[in-house]
């Protein structure tokens, strides 16, 4: 029996070893051998998952980058610009939503202010004359 036969995700005396081991140099290598010896059968069934979740082969489409996002062209010309100025549309439509949206927390923002300095002011106003400075107990 080989080194290598015996690292294989089960608990074999080599990877409780190194299990153990991962605890007392660095915990978080402890843990990643434990994790490997728990679901490591599973490592190459979560390789593929995760290949075709990142490839367009999943889709079935290719994938081009424009105007900050991926999109899947479809062979179609027309329809390809159609969507595109559509696209185009929906982005001048957002950049106008956060314009508002800026404006209107502006707005808040200098309502705010005017309402603390209101409360300031009747605070200001209700103290007595006297207690502006502080007072010297000497």
């Amino acid at each position: 029996m080989t080194n290598t036969s015996m690292l294989r995700p089960a608990w074999t005396p080599l990877t409780i070893g190194l299990m153990v081991l991962g605890f007392v140099v660095f915990w978080p290598l402890g843990l990643a051998m434990l994790a490997y010896i728990i679901w490591g059968d599973r490592l190459d069934e979560f390789k593929q998952d995760f290949r075709k979740a990142t490839s367009g082969k999943a889709f079935g489409c290719k994938h081009t980058r424009r105007h900050g996002g991926f999109h899947a062209r479809t062979g179609n010309v027309a329809f390809d610009e159609w969507r595109e100025t559509e696209l185009k549309r929906i982005e001048e439509e957002r950049r106008k939503l956060d314009e508002a949206r800026q404006e209107f927390d502006d707005y808040l923002r200098e309502l705010r202010r005017a309402k603390d300095q209101e409360e300031f002011d009747r605070f200001m106003s209700q103290r007595k004359p006297g207690r502006d400075r502080f007072e010297d107990n000497d």
